[in-house]
């Protein structure tokens, strides 16, 4: 039988392990279900030999998503367009208050890597999240994952390589991020296409998500004239009650936009050097459902 105490310890841990589900799957809903499932584990186990609770967790956690990310390679889905992470809320609250450990955090789970992510394999995706994000010893991802620690370090320095040489150079400034994004919103708003192109990096491009479930580029849109003259048409064509809401998302500033109260799509930038380097569309409606 559960108590309250374990409960309440599992509870106080339930925030790092959805950290490291969503981390290794991209997926809501995919992180809660790991997460469960831990959970019944833990529920049932023998707790008397578990020294070191959130370390038993997490194994456990990373361990159940590796096997859902090897299922679904297994099934080898196809999707309709380009794919990106499912909007996930942060909100580090008074619990990172290391500026540093927060970028750190942020940068993680930001829809920039997360892409990356995708092309590691599992073991290799499940060291990177652990050291990168989480910043644990080689011996306990070792111990974690029942491999030799030289075989884990061969592992983090791959899929390292792998994500430096991929990602999208960009600034995690909130701040500016923010400011960015409310001046892109206004002028893609009224439709004003030079004030549009005036914030926009010469090779910047527009990723939008839909799955194929709602209207976005089945493509990847590259350079600001096309960037630019797609916004402008997309916020000429209107929509029933249009909304907006910033919230942070992914470890950033992003806007939700609401049709008659309803997630439309999200909104996110990349930012450098003063003008944004990426455009993220999410139109996708299995994507939105847990920011209704």
């Amino acid at each position: 039988m559960t108590t309250d105490t374990e409960t309440d310890l599992f509870e106080e841990h339930r925030p790092v392990l959805l950290g490291v589900a969503y981390r290794m799957l991209g997926r809501v809903a995919d992180a809660e279900d790991v997460v469960q499932e831990a959970w019944l584990r833990w529920s049932g186990a023998d707790r008397s030999e578990v020294r070191e609770p959130r370390g038993y967790l997490v194994r456990i956690t990373t361990r159940l998503a590796i096997d859902r990310l090897r299922q679904v390679k297994a099934r080898g889905e196809t999707y309709v367009g380009p794919w990106l992470p499912e909007p996930y809320v942060t909100d580090f609250g008074d619990s990172v208050p290391d500026t540093a450990e927060r970028a750190v955090l942020a940068d993680s789970v930001s829809l920039a890597v997360l892409v990356v992510l995708e092309s590691l394999s599992p073991l290799e995706r499940a060291v990177f999240v652990l050291r990168e994000a989480f910043g644990y010893p080689y011996a306990d991802i070792a111990a974690m994952l029942d491999r030799g620690e030289p075989a884990v370090r061969q592992l983090a320095g791959r899929a390292r390589k792998h994500v430096e040489e991929r990602r999208p150079r960009y600034e995690v400034d909130p701040a500016q991020r923010r400011d960015l994004t409310e001046r892109f919103l206004a002028a893609a708003a009224e439709g004003d296409l030079e004030g549009l192109m005036s914030l926009l990096a010469p090779d910047v491009r527009l990723v939008g998500d839909s799955g194929g479930k709602a209207k976005a580029p089945l493509r990847v849109l590259e350079t600001a004239d096309n960037v630019g003259r797609f916004l402008v048409g997309v916020a000429g064509q209107g929509g029933p009650e249009l909304s907006f809401r910033f919230l942070e998302l992914n470890g950033g500033p992003a806007v939700l936009v609401l049709s008659a109260d309803r997630p439309d799509s999200v909104f996110q930038l990349d930012v450098l050097d003063g003008r944004i380097q990426s455009v993220y569309i999410i139109r996708n409606p299995d994507k939105l459902r847990s920011l209704a």
